[in-house]
């Protein structure tokens, strides 16, 4: 490996300089490509909007949170202009922030999340509170016993449109979609159900996998509760750049901007390697310790059983809810056997309380390092990993426990899968 590779680490990046007599195998998306004009690359794909608005009096449109990378800025004002133009007035459009059991995005936040001060000042933009039984209407019970209950605004809503980037997701296989809705406009009860280790453990709920996958099959039925949803899909290039966008029925839209990131974001290797270095993806991604696991996750297919994996995050609002840092107390004080007794005891698992599942499952494969200066400082214990502050002796350290002589290279973390038959 002659170029010089650097992983995204918050808006910055961190170099990876191997010592002499170690080589790296590079795994990043092939070439992607990209739209000249992105702005009317959106315009075009929402043209159906005509036909399908033409009985609407009322619209809401579900966005990630801060969490995604999605670029609200382009998307939203010709949506929303296009939608007031078709008849439907400001007022009775409303943004929904799909947040699941995560934080409200506020103020300046919310500000950066829109991209957008007109849409801002144009229409209600409102964030989703999973906890408030009282803004979501009960749909009914899936076939696996999930209760669903979803936001109100949404459900009540002349027109259903979703927002979204397609990605690979270490548990519903591809991100965006019906993931928008569930667990994005959820209530907690629908969320902590189907998210408990009956879903979490089985082996088909993992990376760009959607073929038997119990949480995509389960948001897929919620879906269906809904009648008529759409979506509008976008996939970005390692740069963050416009790739593909559409828009159509959520199901099938969602299908088909899946079928055009399977081919960059799975990347094949002949074999595994001792030593995985990745990240988790910088910002917003990499904000805190609980969305990092996506990235140990998500390296675990190019590592051999019981390798070294060393992923740099910045984590700059630490480890993530309060709930969270409770599980990780009990991962910690109790170990990974006797806290995942525990949690399959639970039909509601507690809040958060399934990214530490999914870091016990790591654990379970993989010695893992931790470059974070912020969890350094503050709360290293909590982590369960061996983190370090500083990105030399992180590198000479994971270097030395797995006496690897070639290493495998993740530079965008979650957002490319190795995959190795």
């Amino acid at each position: 490996m002659s170029e010089k590779v650097s992983l995204l680490f918050g808006k910055g990046v961190v170099p990876v300089v191997l010592p002499e007599g170690v080589s790296g195998h590079l795994l990043r998306k092939p070439g992607m490509p990209v739209y000249e004009n992105p702005q009317q690359a959106v315009i075009t794909a929402i043209r159906p909007l005509a036909e399908i608005s033409a009985k609407a009096r009322s619209a809401c449109i579900v966005i990630c949170d801060i969490t995604r990378p999605v670029p609200n800025g382009l998307l939203l004002p010709p949506l929303i202009r296009r939608l007031i133009e078709l008849g439907i007035p400001a007022d009775r459009i409303t943004v929904l922030v799909a947040t699941g059991l995560h934080r409200p995005n506020l103020d300046d936040e919310l500000r950066e999340l829109v991209g957008s001060d007109w849409v801002l000042s144009t229409v209600r933009v409102e964030n989703h509170y999973a906890k408030n039984r009282a803004d979501h209407i009960q749909l009914g019970t899936t076939k696996r016993g999930t209760p669903v209950a979803i936001d109100k605004r949404f459900v009540e809503a002349d027109l259903k449109i979703v927002t979204g980037l397609v990605e690979p997701h270490f548990m519903a296989g591809y991100s965006g979609g019906r993931k928008v809705i569930s667990p994005g406009i959820a209530h907690e009860d629908t969320i902590r159900t189907f998210h408990n280790t009956t879903f979490m453990e089985n082996p088909l709920a993992r990376n760009c996998n959607l073929e038997g996958n119990p949480l995509h099959e389960e948001q897929l039925e919620i879906v269906r509760m809904l009648g008529e949803v759409y979506a509008l899909n976008t996939v970005l290039d390692d740069e963050r750049r416009l790739s593909f966008v559409n828009f159509g029925e959520i199901v099938s839209s969602h299908a088909e901007a899946v079928a055009t990131v399977r081919k960059y974001a799975e990347v094949p290797i002949a074999r595994r390697y001792p030593l995985v270095i990745t990240s988790a993806a910088g910002h917003p991604l990499d904000k805190t310790f609980y969305q990092t696991i996506k990235g140990m996750v998500g390296a675990l297919n190019g590592l051999e059983k019981g390798g070294t994996l060393l992923i740099a995050s910045e984590c700059s609002e630490g480890m993530g809810s309060p709930e969270f840092c409770e599980s990780q107390e009990r991962l910690v004080k109790r170990g990974i056997e006797e806290f995942m007794i525990e949690a399959r005891q639970r039909t509601f698992a507690r809040m958060d309380e399934w990214q530490t599942v999914k870091l016990a499952e790591a654990l379970g494969h993989a010695r893992i390092h931790l470059f974070s200066p912020v969890l350094y400082s503050a709360h290293p214990e909590l982590t369960g990993v061996v983190c370090h502050g500083d990105w030399v002796k992180a590198l000479h350290s994971a270097l030395s426990q797995s006496q690897a002589r070639e290493v495998l290279l993740i530079p965008e973390g979650p957002y490319v899968i190795p995959v190795c038959d």
